[in-house]
């Protein structure tokens, strides 16, 4: 993996091969910032998955918008190219877990 856009992809051919149903949110600078990459739903729990590369670091708002879901219940990941494969087991457990 080269970048960040190389986490998603991978992320993305993992996810197409479960149940859950998942959105990538658009940027466009008029919605709430911070927002995760990945907004889904499994076992009709949410999900969120924010994706990095290398050194990347969360943002403030990354931050603070991962702590408010978490306090709401929801699950959430930050998946580089260094935990991708435990994202993935850990993801496969849970969806064991829901059925």
């Amino acid at each position: 993996m080269r970048n960040e856009g190389d986490v998603k992809k991978e992320v993305k051919k993992f996810l197409a091969t479960t149940n859950a149903w998942y959105f990538m949110p658009v940027p466009t600078g008029f919605g709430v910032q911070g927002v995760p990459d990945f907004v889904g739903i499994l076992g009709g729990r949410g999900f969120f998955i924010e994706t990095k590369f290398g050194g990347g670091k969360l943002t403030e708002w990354q931050e603070k918008q991962i702590a408010a879901i978490r306090r709401a219940g929801g699950r959430v990941w930050v998946v580089n190219e260094k935990n991708l494969a435990d994202f993935v087991s850990v993801f496969t457990a849970i969806m064991e877990l829901e059925k």
